[in-house]
Order: structure tokens, then sequence, then C-alpha cells
């Protein structure tokens, strides 16, 4: 099995097959790094939109240094991992006030810039600099655990290091950018992860794991602990025919508008729960009333199911103390801020 043969097969399989995307139309480093971040976790056919969106509104790097925090995280509603979003937000105030708006020479050179790593480095310097940089994400690791029989699990650091170095050693100097890309198409298309093309796959003559038989059963990963779930409680407070939400501070969905609201402690009845969340949180009294809705939602290390109940505000005063602000707002406003999904699903429970 030579790197030749397969950089051979498989850039001429790319050329025959690559799907026609927005951002493989243009080698601007700006639209390449949105697509790259939008891409992570996340399939093309849910990003297609967004990005459209997005450059409608944000067209360039200096127009998304400009914007304000809540402008940017309401384009990424619904994409999830908002930490990407801040980061591109960082980055690209990065790349206008500090670097006097100059792109990036090397793929070390984007390293330095907030939530860059060296996936998307390699992609991107590969893509829009033809350095011969490698990638390794969740489909290359899966195209190359079946290509070289890698029995073990991809997730532990000796594996990985292993992998980095067989993509290092494959990249070709030449079109390095549209062999990486072809190396992630063909784990996107034909590489799946479950039912494997193999009969169209441009590599089956020298895949050591499908020779072998257990194509399908790799990569191996390490079995992974169960996650927790939680209950959580969120309050539906009316006023005047306005609701109220507050948004969360920095670290998870940072930056988003939600119903206030905090997890049940151990002994707590939800209604409890409620009214203490509400005193700490936001410096208010409500009556908890009826249960309007209950959502379950999962993050990537936690799943919750959150109860909305209509409360009615008895006393105190307003005075965020975990959110960092509050607002009334009528139904039809709640479309102009970034909600987590979690409060977009309860929104759907409520009267229009």
């Amino acid at each position: 099995m030579s790197s030749g043969r397969i950089q051979q097969a498989l850039l001429a399989w790319y050329g025959d097959n690559a799907r026609d995307l927005p951002w493989r139309r243009s080698r601007d480093p700006y639209r390449v790094w949105l697509s790259e971040v939008m891409l992570q976790q996340t399939r093309v056919e849910t990003v297609l939109p967004y990005y459209e969106r997005w450059l409608e509104r944000l067209p360039t790097v200096a127009a998304l240094a400009a914007a304000d925090e809540e402008t940017v995280l309401r384009l990424w509603q619904g994409l999830g991992y908002y930490r990407r979003a801040r980061n591109l937000h960082r980055a690209a105030r990065a790349i206008v006030e500090e670097r006097g708006g100059r792109w990036p020479a090397s793929a070390a050179e984007w390293r330095q810039l907030p939530g860059v790593g060296r996936y998307t480095a390699g992609a991107i310097a590969s893509i829009t600099r033809g350095e011969p940089a490698a990638v390794v994400d969740g489909n290359v690791k899966r195209v190359l655990a079946r290509l070289f029989l890698i029995d073990e699990p991809v997730d532990d650091a000796a594996t990985l290091r292993r992998l980095w170095l067989l993509a290092e050693s494959l990249v070709p100097a030449a079109a390095p950018g549209d062999f990486n890309q072809a190396l992630m198409e063909l784990g996107a298309r034909i590489c799946r992860p479950r039912r494997p093309r193999c009969d169209l796959c441009p590599l089956r003559p020298d895949c050591r794991g499908r020779r072998a038989g257990v194509a399908e059963s790799l990569p191996r990963r390490r079995r992974r602990r169960p996650i927790p779930h939680r209950q959580e409680v969120a309050a539906l407070v009316v006023r005047g025919g306005r609701y109220l939400l507050g948004r969360r501070p920095p670290g998870l969905l940072g930056g988003l508008w939600e119903f206030p609201g905090g997890p049940v402690a151990e002994g707590e009845s939800p209604p409890q729960a409620l009214a203490r969340a509400l005193v700490e949180r936001l410096g208010i009294e409500v009556d908890v009333g009826p249960r309007l809705a209950a959502v379950d939602h999962a993050y990537s290390h936690l799943k919750v199911t959150v109860a909305l109940y209509r409360c009615r505000l008895t006393g105190g005063e307003l005075r965020p103390a975990y959110h960092t602000a509050a607002r009334w707002l009528r139904r039809r406003q709640l479309g102009d801020l970034p909600l987590p999904r979690v409060t977009r699903k309860l929104a759907r429970h409520l009267a229009a």
C-alpha cells in the first residue's frame, strides 16, 4: 500500500464525485474558516442554510468583528456548541484589531487564534494556501482506522498520535486541500459509520479492514460512562402580557436568553426548587402555579428534563444575580433573541 497510490485514487474519485458546496467555490479564508467551524459535529445538510444566512448578515471578517455578541449567537442559534460561535467572534476581532486584517499565513499562525485547533488550522491552510498540512476529524479517523486496520480505541492519546502521523504521511505536496477534502468526503459518503459502501470505495483494494472482514466494526472507542440525568425547572413569569427572560452568564450557553429557573436539589419538590431559584438568581418572589410543559434535552455531557411552570409575581425586586440581565418580552419578541434549544422547545407550548 503506497501513499502515492492512495493519493492518486482518492484525488481521482474526488474529482468525479465532489459535492458542489458553496464554500468549495472560493478560497476566501473567511468562507472556508466559517464552513469548517460550522461543520464540526454537524451534518452538511444542516449547515447549508446557516452558512448562507450568516454570510448575508456578516459577509466579511470585518463585519463579524464589528457585530455584537447577541447578533452572532442569534445567527448561530440551532447549531449548538455556542462556544464555537463566540470563538469565531473573538478570532475575527483579533484578526481585525490585532493583525490589521491580515490573515494567518500558515497552519501554525491559524492555531494562535481563539478556537482554532490542529484540525481546523490544517484544513484552512491546506485549502486556502496549498500548505501540505494534515487533517484528522471524525471522518478521517474512521477512514484511516479501516484502511490501516487500527484496532486500538481512536480516543486513546497514543492512537490519535498514530492517526495524525498517518495523515501527515499521506497528504501530498500538490493539491493538499483537495486531498484533505477528499478524505473527509469519503468518510461522510462512502466509508460511513454504518453500512459502509465498500463497493464504491476507491481505496477498496488497499483497505486492510475490508480484507479482514471487520471494517464496519472500526473504529473502536473506549466504553463511555453513562451520561447523568438532571431534573430542572423553569418559570413562565407573566406581567402585563410579557414574559420574564434572563441572559445566562459566561459558561454553558453563556449569553443566551432563557426562562429563569434551575436544577431541582435533592429533597426539593419542583415548585420549591423554582421558588428558591428565582429568589437566589433574580431577587423575585413568586407563587408557583400549574405545570405547563416538560421537555427532555441532551447535551454532550448531561441529559435534562425541564418542567415549565406558570408563576405569579408576588414580591421582591428584580435584581439579576446569576443572570447578567433580565427582560420582559412579548411572545413575538422571543424570536429576536438567541435562545437555547430547550427554551425554544418550551416556548412552543405558550399560547399565541
